[in-house]
C-alpha cells in the first residue's frame, strides 16, 4: 500500500492553486518561499507526476494538479469537520450516548428517564437500539451501543450487569376468565389453557419454560406474539392466558381489564439491570443514565409487596 499524501503538503498546494504565487503563498501560511517550492517539488515526488506548471511568474495547474485539488478540498474539507467534532466532545455537555433497551423498558421505563436526561444534557445525541437481550448483548460486544437496559443474560463474562430492580411473572387472564372470578388458579387447570406468550426467542420465553418443566407441567397450546401490547389485547378478547409481570399491564390491571394471578408456590423471578462492558469507566452521562434508571426503578422494586396479597395454588 503507498502512503497517503503529506495533509500540510496538501494544503500548501490548495492555497497556490488559490493564489497561483509562490510569494502570495509563503505570505498567507507564514513560511518561506524557498519552504513552498521545496514542499510542492516533494508533493509531486509523493504523487509521481507534475502537478504545476511556471509561466513566467504565475503557477498554474497541470491537469492532474487540477485533478488533484478535487481530493485535496475534499480531504482537507473533512479533516478540519473532524477537528471541529473531536473538539465539540471536550465541551461541556456535548457528546453521544448511544443505548439499548427491550422493547418493554422502551415503552415502560426508558421515556421518562431519556426527558430527565435531556435536562442535563441537552446538546447530547441519543440513539436506541429497541431489542431483546440476545440482541442486546450482541450490539454491546460489536460496540453498536454503549448501554443496554435489559435483563440479565447467562454466561457473558465480557460484560458487567448492574442490578436495577427484580420482577415477578403472574398468570394475566381477562376479567372474565374463570380464573379471575374464582381468584385463584387450580394446577390442574394449568396444561388445559391456551397460552399467548412474547417471542419464544426471549430469555422471558426460555425462562418460563425451565418453570414449568421443573414443575412437570406442560403448556399445551402456546400461541407466539412479537409485540406484548398485543399480547394484551388478545387476552382481553379472552382467546388465552399469557405469563408478565404486572407492572407491564399495570393500567389494565388498575381498570379490571385483566386479573393478575401467581404461577404457583414457587415464584418466577427475572433481574434488570444495565449491561456494559466490564471493566469500561463510565462517563459523566452514562453515569447519569444508571442514576436515572436507578429512580425510575425505584416503584418497580415497591411492586412485589404489592403482589404478595394474590393467593397462591
Amino acid at each position: 500500500m503507498r502512503n497517503p499524501l503529506d495533509s500540510r503538503r496538501l494544503q500548501q498546494f490548495c492555497v497556490l492553486a488559490r493564489t497561483g504565487s509562490f510569494t502570495q503563498t509563503a505570505r498567507e501560511l507564514h513560511l518561506t518561499q524557498s519552504g513552498i517550492s521545496h514542499s510542492m517539488k516533494a508533493l509531486e515526488h509523493e504523487a509521481g507526476c507534475r502537478l504545476l506548471d511556471r509561466l513566467g511568474k504565475k503557477v498554474v495547474l497541470t491537469q492532474a494538479g487540477e485533478q488533484l485539488l478535487q481530493h485535496a478540498d475534499k480531504i482537507l474539507a473533512e479533516m478540519s469537520a473532524a477537528r471541529d467534532s473531536l473538539s465539540a466532545l471536550g465541551k461541556w455537555g456535548k457528546g453521544r450516548l448511544r443505548l439499548g433497551a427491550s422493547t418493554t423498558a422502551c415503552q415502560h421505563l426508558i421515556p421518562p428517564v431519556l426527558r430527565e436526561f435531556k435536562e442535563s444534557f441537552p446538546d447530547h445525541t441519543i440513539t436506541l437500539e429497541p431489542g431483546d437481550t440476545t440482541v442486546l448483548v450482541d450490539a454491546l460486544l460489536k460496540h453498536r451501543i454503549d448501554l443496554a437496559l435489559t435483563l440479565e443474560p447467562e454466561g457473558e463474562a465480557q460484560l458487567e450487569f448492574h442490578p436495577l430492580f427484580t420482577d415477578e411473572l403472574f398468570f394475566v387472564v381477562s376479567a372474565s376468565h374463570p380464573w379471575a372470578r374464582a381468584g385463584r388458579v387450580e394446577r390442574e387447570e394449568i396444561p388445559r389453557q391456551n397460552y399467548i406468550l412474547y417471542s419464544k426467542r426471549s430469555v422471558t420465553f426460555r425462562l418460563i419454560e425451565d418453570y414449568f418443566r421443573r414443575e412437570r407441567v406442560v403448556l399445551n397450546t402456546v400461541l407466539e406474539v412479537g409485540s406484548m401490547e398485543a399480547t394484551k389485547e388478545l387476552v382481553k378478547l379472552g382467546l388465552g392466558v399469557c405469563i408478565l409481570a404486572p407492572w407491564i399491564a399495570r393500567r389494565e390491571i388498575e381498570e379490571g381489564s385483566l386479573v393478575a394471578l401467581p404461577l404457583g408456590r414457587r415464584k418466577l423471578t427475572r433481574r434488570w439491570g444495565i449491561l456494559h462492558w466490564r471493566g469500561k469507566r463510565l462517563n459523566l452521562a452514562e453515569e447519569t443514565f444508571v442514576g436515572l434508571c436507578e429512580s425510575a426503578s425505584i416503584p418497580l422494586r415497591n411492586d412485589s409487596g404489592k403482589t404478595q396479597h394474590l393467593a397462591t395454588v
